[in-house]
């Protein structure tokens, strides 16, 4: 087996801001969890592990450049087999009402409790439900259904979409759309759980952003990107969403929820409801 990258970031005890930074970084570009432990000193050492050299720098250079004063580091350690190493890990997660996020072995073994499942592999998961980010957009999800507004042959736009899991959940209550992502491997992860998940007719992963989903108006759009981008492409956004359309918005911390709303109700949309888990949030407009 050949070696894999491995970056590390400590952040200083002193500096508490960053770990809610690193938090947010991490949560959203990194295709295979990581790895967190509390040092003696009272820092905290955070490490990811990737084999794709392209990948690492391109984070290496989103860390540096939002933690001027974490300690980041890169070396390489000998490979493992990480598919059983997420045997360990992986655990089942339900979200809101409706769904349950599984793995692939679990299919035949776990009591689904009446939810419908998403099967998500996470051997280079990019959102496997187990952050709160992800969980609160499922969470929103099973509103909006349970409530009637999302609802069978609506349109749905995914932007950011990871692992597809929020698009996957969409087209299992009928809905049909489209999913996006900067990044091919998160492309390539989409399509293989689409398939999983018997679902690829209902879901068109495209690689892009915004630019990649025009050419119609979606009845439901997700965004589960960063708070900055979320502000940043606001009026693209708004210009996707169908008159009268829901909008779910997420992968923003608690304290960045009021900035990112006010760049939509600047723009014409009035307030949202908020869904708040520990530290993270999400905006809804429905």
């Amino acid at each position: 087996m050949s070696d894999l990258i491995r970056i590390s970031i400590v952040i200083a005890a002193d500096c508490p801001e960053d770990l809610e930074t690193v938090d947010a970084v991490l949560a959203l570009a990194v295709p295979f969890g990581w790895e967190e432990e509390s040092l003696p000193d009272g820092s905290v050492r955070l490490r990811v592990h990737t084999d794709n050299p392209a990948f690492c720098e391109q984070l290496l250079a989103t860390l540096r450049a939002e933690l001027p004063r974490a300690e980041v580091t890169r070396d390489s350690v000998p490979d493992t087999d990480w598919t059983l190493a997420w045997r360990d890990f992986f655990t089942p997660v339900p979200c809101g009402t409706h769904f349950m996020v599984i793995a692939p072995w679990m299919i035949d073994t776990i009591d689904l409790e009446g939810r419908t499942p998403i099967v998500i592999e996470p051997k280079t998961a990019f959102g496997t439900g187990h952050h709160p980010t992800t969980a609160l957009c499922l969470g929103a999800v099973s509103e909006l259904a349970a409530s009637g507004r999302l609802r069978p042959g609506l349109r749905f736009l995914d932007l950011g979409t990871g692992s597809g899991i929020l698009a996957i959940g969409c087209a299992k209550l009928g809905l049909t759309g489209v999913a996006t992502d900067i990044d091919m491997l998160a492309v390539e992860n989409a399509e293989e759980n689409r398939v999983i998940n018997a679902v690829a007719p209902a879901i068109d992963v495209r690689l892009g952003s915004t630019e990649a989903a025009q050419g119609e108006r979606y009845d439901v759009l997700l965004a589960n990107i960063l708070a900055q981008p979320l502000k940043d492409l606001a009026p693209d956004i708004l210009g996707l969403l169908a008159p009268g359309g829901c909008l779910v918005l997420s992968g923003l911390l608690a304290v960045q929820a009021d900035g990112v709303e006010a760049a939509y109700t600047s723009l014409g949309m009035p307030p949202a409801r908020r869904r708040v888990e520990g530290e993270w949030a999400a905006l809804i407009w429905e």
